[in-house]
């Protein structure tokens, strides 16, 4: 099952007993320092009864392995150049046991493996590893023998100038030169280009295209290690690997924070004269609403996107959304539906454009081509009669011809039809046009006109990105330009970078200057892009499996305007992460100055600051919900709604 299927189980199903056995055994594997903690505090209790010493030294000795457990890892984040906030609680732990305080010791060793574990949660929520983008390259090859034979081997076995046979709807497993007459691909995946491309013999044929109807053999051009399917993954792996860190949202104020608590308790000492004031101090001042708050915000928002069918993969990635600066769309499939849809029917003299339109679409109801689905569809939408076809006849790149209601009917490419009719004039075509000519008992009927059009929220949706702020909106799409520019005109954004490659779009997103950089795609070609992206968006219900394992956000219905919704949500998550921390600083430095009179003892503060992280906790759940944040629904499409067809390639290409 798919990795978003996945998520999207966990978020909406309920919670039924093995799942629920699952996640505790989940959570025994990755959080066991918590349930360390609980265990000795338990057994603390039981030991206070019958032997008093022993807790003191279980307590004892716990607190100071732990402390220098999170003192190893924060030495290694000094070396790295990042000041965390576990320095105070490392503090504040030493301090107790210093001066006899071994519960409020504990107390505060909970609270941070706590908050370690939290934090881990939200950042690994939904993680994928990015080697399943390599797992899902072709893997084997038919490898057409000297004598005809035909075996399957490893695609790495298979040398340059051998032949490779590749059977209907299969993966091209290997870059190569097209052998047979002629054959039908869709390069939808690794180009953006939505129609399907006829090629002939001599033509060259990248690995990761989808053949058509019928198999055709090609002799490879390259190894498997320098074809274009490996090329993208290495491009992934590269952009991954060269992306910076987020910082800790709770981290920005770890040093004046520290800095504030620790002259705090430092003064406190110094006026009374005992080192057990330094340690109240430090109790209250324990960075538990830094810790706790903030992951706990980040998962509520997390939690709240999933329940809208956005499932975000890190609470770095909701800081990235919160301050996006640009973000840059794919063409096909993500600002377009990703299939042809009916634009026009241009009748002959004397021909009604419904004729035109009920004789084209009867004789593609025998045909599976792509484009035969969207002429079939556009006629059904004008309510039109389909009478069903006979004698159908299916040229391979070329068209079908087939008895409608009694009328011998042609349809397909230009030439394919002016060969039973004499000359046919090519039409005029805006960009992104292409037409399909139909004749009738012989005689030239007229033709119907497909586009790959934008999606009915695309407008709205870049209008709302920059309602939000977002200053820099562009289109990234290995299309032609006149094509791509309609695109952009219709959804009103100006800067378009047509023609674009894998790593031409990756070199595109690390140009721009105003960062953070958010990249919504669905294809395999857009896997790099969205890994070298501040935050890579995928569109999962038409993308491919390559770009959802690269992306940090996973969107899965079928809609562009969750992208808009995506960043309102990690606005307003980490807003109320902000308030939950700034809460929690002001009620504990309130705290302190208490704690500076001895008015409370080490154990008191201590689960006075649990109080506050209750409240902290509290107040950053309320991401969970609408809040301030007004919920939009992206408007539906007219009609029903349109299914990608993932497997079926075309049979022919219509000029």
């Amino acid at each position: 099952m798919p990795l978003a299927s996945l998520c999207l189980l966990e978020t909406h199903s309920n919670v039924n007993q093995y799942r629920h056995m699952s996640r505790v055994r989940s959570a025994l594997r990755t959080s066991p320092l918590v349930f360390a903690t609980l265990g000795v505090i338990a057994v603390a209790e039981a030991l206070a009864v019958v032997w008093p010493l022993a807790t003191s030294w279980l307590l004892g000795v716990f607190a100071v392995a732990m402390a220098l457990h999170s003192a190893a890892a924060m030495v290694g984040e000094l070396r790295s150049g990042t000041f965390g906030v576990d320095i105070l609680a490392v503090t504040a732990i030493g301090a107790t046991v210093a001066v006899g305080e071994l519960w409020a010791a504990a107390v505060i060793v909970l609270m941070l493996t706590g908050g370690e574990a939290l934090e881990r949660y939200a950042a690994g929520r939904a993680r994928a590893d990015l080697t399943a983008l390599a797992s899902n390259a072709p893997r084997r090859a038919h490898l057409v023998g000297r004598d005809g034979a035909v075996c399957d081997v490893d695609v790495e076995a298979v040398a340059v100038g051998q032949r490779v046979l590749v059977r209907a709807h299969e993966v091209v497993p290997l870059d190569g030169v097209l052998v047979s007459d002629a054959g039908v691909f869709d390069d939808s995946s690794l180009t953006g280009e939505p129609l399907p491309q006829e090629r002939v013999a001599g033509d060259t044929v990248y690995s990761g295209a989808v053949n058509g109807a019928s198999a055709v053999t090609l002799e490879v051009a390259r190894v498997a290690a320098e074809s274009q399917y490996q090329r993208i993954v290495a491009l992934v792996e590269e952009a991954a690997a060269s992306r910076a860190p987020m910082v800790r949202l709770a981290d920005r104020y770890a040093i004046p924070f520290t800095a504030v608590s620790l002259a705090i308790a430092g003064a406190a000492w110094w006026a009374s004269g005992d080192p057990l004031r330094f340690a109240q101090v430090l109790v209250v001042a324990t960075p538990c609403p830094l810790i706790i708050g903030a992951p706990v915000a980040f998962m509520a928002g997390m939690s709240r996107a999933a329940r809208r069918g956005v499932i975000i993969r890190s609470s770095a990635t909701l800081e990235r959304l919160r301050r996006v600066g640009t973000v840059a769309f794919d063409k096909t499939g993500t600002l377009t539906r990703g299939t042809p849809t009916l634009t026009d029917v241009r009748a002959a003299p004397g021909v009604e454009p419904d004729t035109v339109l009920s004789l084209a679409a009867g004789a593609e109801q025998a045909s599976t081509h792509v484009l035969a689905e969207a002429i079939v569809r556009g006629a059904r939408a004008r309510g039109l009669s389909l009478p069903a076809p006979r004698e159908v006849v299916e040229t391979t790149a070329g068209g079908v011809t087939a008895s409608v209601g009694g009328t011998r009917v042609v349809v397909g490419k230009r030439a394919f039809v002016a060969a039973g009719v004499g000359e046919v004039a090519e039409p005029r075509l805006a960009a992104g046009e292409l037409a399909v000519h139909v004749s009738a008992d012989g005689a030239y009927a007229g033709c119907v006109v497909l586009r790959d059009e934008p999606r009915p929220d695309a407008e709205a949706t870049v209008a709302r990105l920059r309602a939000q702020g977002v200053g820099h909106v562009m289109i990234l799409t290995g299309d032609e330009e006149a094509t791509a520019r309609y695109v952009a005109e219709q959804v009103g954004v100006a800067d378009v970078r047509s023609g674009c490659l894998p790593a031409d779009k990756v070199a595109a997103v690390r140009a721009v200057t105003r960062r953070p950089v958010v990249m919504v795609g669905d294809g395999v070609n857009d896997a790099p892009v969205l890994a070298a992206a501040d935050v890579g968006v995928a569109l999962a219900a038409r993308g491919s499996t390559a770009a959802t394992e690269s992306a940090d956000v996973v969107v899965l219905p079928d809609e562009i305007g969750r992208v808009a919704e995506a960043v309102e949500i990690g606005r307003h998550t980490v807003a109320v992460a902000l308030q939950s921390v700034w809460i929690g600083i002001t009620v504990s430095v309130a705290l302190m100055f208490v704690a500076t009179t001895g008015a409370l003892p080490a154990v008191v503060g201590a689960w006075l600051q649990e109080a506050v992280d209750v409240v902290a906790i509290a107040w950053a759940l309320r991401a969970m919900g609408a809040g301030a944040l007004r919920r939009r629904e992206a408007p539906a499409p007219a009609g029903a709604p349109e299914e990608r067809v993932r497997g079926r390639t075309a049979q022919r290409a219509v000029a």
